[in-house]
């Protein structure tokens, strides 16, 4: 069970004496397995919706759940992947992939054969005992992904994962998602800036408004994929060309730009 539900969730932070709302009743479930991106302006609330799942931040009113159960903390069912990679500098990529496992106790047999299979599946072979400051910002994110995924999560919380990666290797890491979430399905919840990522990569975009954040609009993504058969194309361009990719990405741009602030009010 990892579905997610926001339930007339809304966030209030207080501030030198005043309440700020970030977030205005947000419903919303995230089926099991899908893979969900949240868009929106800067200050909208999409990180705070992530982080409400994750257990680090909890709603002024309203419920997040996972599974059917309120999420109350942190927990080895969610894994969180941030832009910024969070990787241990003095562990090597073999040690940071373990570190999470060792925490649930897990024997060291088991613990070798996952991480042989995640290392593989990151293209990491060859890497196992290099450390952070020896790997690219992209392999960084790959030891990132990998040890995520290592938990065996039922859900994957990913708060742009590739913001501080340059284009070409923010493109890669894309289609390597792409592809891993093909292989190994999880309930994803996506936070990015970049609309042509989130049409890219997910099942269903939502559309968020500026601060207070409230949804305005959710795009179906996945049944248009499904139809047009995305998934026989192997670069990311050859996706961006479709004329169905255009109309989504230029819907979903419009609707952001309405978001912006009046400069003349």
């Amino acid at each position: 069970m990892s579905e997610i539900a926001f339930d007339g969730v809304t966030r209030v932070f207080a501030r030198d004496g005043r309440d700020f709302p970030a977030l205005e009743r947000i419903d919303l479930t995230i089926r099991e397995k899908e893979f969900v991106a949240i868009v929106g302006p800067s200050g909208c609330g999409k990180t705070t919706c992530l982080r409400m799942v994750a257990g680090l931040e909890f709603p002024s009113s309203g419920t997040v759940k996972v599974g059917g159960s309120a999420v109350t903390a942190p927990g080895p069912e969610r894994a969180v992947v941030f832009q910024q990679f969070g990787l241990f500098p003095w562990k090597s990529v073999w040690q940071n992939i373990d570190f999470g496992l060792k925490c649930k106790g897990l024997p060291a047999a088991e613990r070798g054969q996952r991480i042989r299979r995640f290392i593989e599946m990151m293209s990491l072979q060859g890497y196992e005992s290099a450390y952070p400051h020896q790997l690219s910002g992209g392999m960084q994110q790959r030891v990132a992904i990998a040890r995520a995924y290592a938990l065996d999560p039922a859900v994957l919380l990913m708060d742009e994962p590739f913001g501080a990666l340059d284009a070409q290797t923010r493109t890669v890491m894309q289609e390597e998602l792409v592809r891993i979430a093909r292989d190994n399905p999880r309930t994803v919840l996506f936070i990015t800036h970049a609309v042509e990522e989130a049409v890219y990569l997910a099942d269903r975009v939502v559309v968020m408004t500026r601060r207070p954040g409230r949804i305005c609009a959710i795009i179906d993504v996945g049944t248009v994929r499904r139809n047009e058969s995305w998934d026989r194309l192997e670069r990311i361009e050859e996706v961006m060309d479709q004329a169905s990719f255009v109309h989504m990405r230029t819907q979903i741009w419009r609707m952001l730009r309405e978001q912006q602030p009046d400069e003349h009010g």
